[in-house]
């Protein structure tokens, strides 16, 4: 089975745009797919304890419900450091699946085998 990968640059701002990604990472984790989130920018904050609360719209699901669907899924976040030190976050604030790294950890991860992207 293929892997999946998206790539999220959006935080809480869009909480909407945050929903579709994680239901679209949570879909492919929990269909056995293994999955990378790829957050840059703001969306890094999402990877931190405590950040990913709230539900975007009536009707949607709540955050942390897809944080802990995924999570228990085994989907894994790569956490841009760049992006998440110029926010001066502290990396022990990471949740337990993500770790931080770049572009060249990306590729590492996509490796030579297919992959299916998505980016929000």
């Amino acid at each position: 089975m293929s892997r999946a990968a998206v790539s999220l640059i959006t935080g809480l701002e869009d909480p909407e745009k945050v929903t579709v990604a994680l239901l679209v990472a949570v879909g492919a984790a929990e269909a056995g797919r293994e999955t990378l989130m790829f957050l840059t920018k703001e969306a890094v904050r999402l990877a931190t304890e405590g950040i990913a609360i709230g539900t975007a719209c009536e009707g949607c699901p709540p955050i942390a419900d897809l944080m802990a669907r995924y999570k228990g899924a085994g989907g894994q976040f790569l956490v841009c450091p760049i992006c998440f030190n110029a926010r001066q976050l502290a990396e022990a604030t990471l949740v337990s699946n993500a770790r931080l790294g770049g572009t060249v950890q990306l590729w590492e991860w996509i490796g030579d085998e297919p992959v299916t992207a998505f980016s929000y």
